[in-house]
């Protein structure tokens, strides 16, 4: 009778704790995928390799402020200071209108600055004796040795930088980069038959104030369109070198004899 009566308080144990398995089963179920992830504590690490998984434009693997290099200029073109950021707009824009608009030519400019500028200093220093006031003094510019040295070595380095370039892109050994460079220049050539070099100039600055901060905002919308693209790229030039390229004779190395 012992025996009996463990054996059904063991059953009836066990009857309890089937709601509660049941409850608990259906607390998880309810909750979605996601949430069901996090619950697990691993949703963080699932979403960063998700976004691990989206190629950056152009191989970024930094943020975009720091491709600018972080510093003042970062911050001007990302409008980190909106009230900076403005005025730099708009005395670009300013000058652009005087130069393109109102057809001012920079000779002119700054003729017409030194006028102002001497005639502003002449009549102040005669009208100093009956104002009573001293002379307008004008400081001597002094530019510090090392700066200088610095830029031009970094300008320096930049230059041979670009030269290397320039020798790799034209030896050919790369052909797609080659005529990737043919065309950009061709497009550009373009370009300068409809707009003079300052118009050019003018709207690469206005893209600098533009495009980055809106990639900053956008960017996993940018990058998922940007390699939809760059696939469909790389399918027409396979196929472009596969009926133009691939047919272009080209001369065969003989073999040196020993």
């Amino acid at each position: 009778m012992a025996e009996h009566a463990d054996e059904v308080k063991a059953a009836e144990s066990l009857l309890d704790k089937v709601p509660d398995k049941i409850h608990g089963h259906d607390s998880s179920s309810a909750l979605p995928p996601s949430e069901a992830v996090r619950d697990k504590g691993i949703g963080g690490g699932y979403s960063a390799s998700l976004k691990s998984k989206v190629n950056r434009l152009f191989g970024r693997e930094k943020p975009v402020h720091h491709v600018f290099g972080g510093g003042r200029a970062a911050d001007i073109f990302l409008w980190r200071d909106k009230k900076v950021s403005a005025g730099v707009l708009i005395a670009l824009t300013i000058i652009w209108v005087f130069f393109e608009c109102f057809e001012y030519h920079l000779l002119t400019l700054v003729s017409h600055l030194l006028i102002i500028g001497i005639a502003m200093l002449f009549l102040w220093s005669h009208a100093s004796t009956f104002i009573k006031k001293s002379p307008p003094h004008i400081p001597q510019v002094q530019i510090p040795e090392k700066p200088v040295l610095q830029i031009a070595s970094a300008i320096t380095s930049e230059i041979n930088r670009a030269l290397v370039i320039v020798r790799e892109i034209a030896s050919g050994k790369d052909l797609k980069q080659f005529l990737s460079v043919i065309a950009g220049l061709w497009v550009v050539s373009i370009l300068g038959k409809y707009y003079n070099f300052l118009t050019l100039v003018y709207i690469v600055v206005v893209l600098l104030f533009t495009l980055p901060v809106f990639y900053e905002k956008y960017d996993d919308q940018v990058d998922a369109v940007a390699e939809k693209v760059l696939i469909e790229i790389k399918k027409q030039y396979a196929v472009f070198d596969a009926k133009v390229l691939s047919k272009i004779p080209r001369g065969q190395t003989k073999a040196k004899k020993f």
